[in-house]
């Protein structure tokens, strides 16, 4: 599976853009994420921190929750960036989110404002994922 590389771009410059808005006065580390959900609408999300650092929010999870409040639930193409060396992987936390609602299939690229670039599946971002049907049980 690919991504078209003009979605890609489209993907990169929104996240390029919000990820100006980052609130982030306390590590001043701004990351921006965009998600394409299978309308085609494009969601983005950028972190946002709090004095009490646990109750930040990270940009994946704000591009998440910006989807779900419009309505859809799948992710079919993200895209993160941030100022690093290297491209930055989505925390534990947003690798798990991402997986609740993207196929493992889907490709996530992560980026640093420089142009490097690193695509990898959903899937792979986080092999024994935690599911649904782990709860069969219940």
């Amino acid at each position: 599976m690919s991504n078209p590389p003009s979605e890609v771009a489209e993907l990169a410059a929104a996240a390029r853009a919000v990820r100006e808005n980052a609130y982030v006065p306390y590590s001043h580390f701004k990351v921006g994420a965009a998600l394409r959900a299978p309308s085609g609408a494009v969601y983005v999300g950028c972190n946002v921190e709090n004095v009490a650092y646990p109750e930040g929010t990270c940009a994946e999870a704000g591009a998440i929750a910006a989807m779900v409040a419009a309505g859809e639930t799948e992710i079919v193409a993200a895209y993160v960036i941030a100022d690093s060396a290297h491209p930055v992987p989505p925390c534990g936390g947003c690798r798990q989110k991402l997986f609740e609602f993207a196929r493992g299939d889907v490709l996530v690229t992560m980026a640093t404002v420089d142009g490097g670039e690193e695509t990898v599946r959903v899937a792979d971002l986080l092999p024994g994922a935690f599911a649904s049907t782990h709860m069969d049980r219940a």
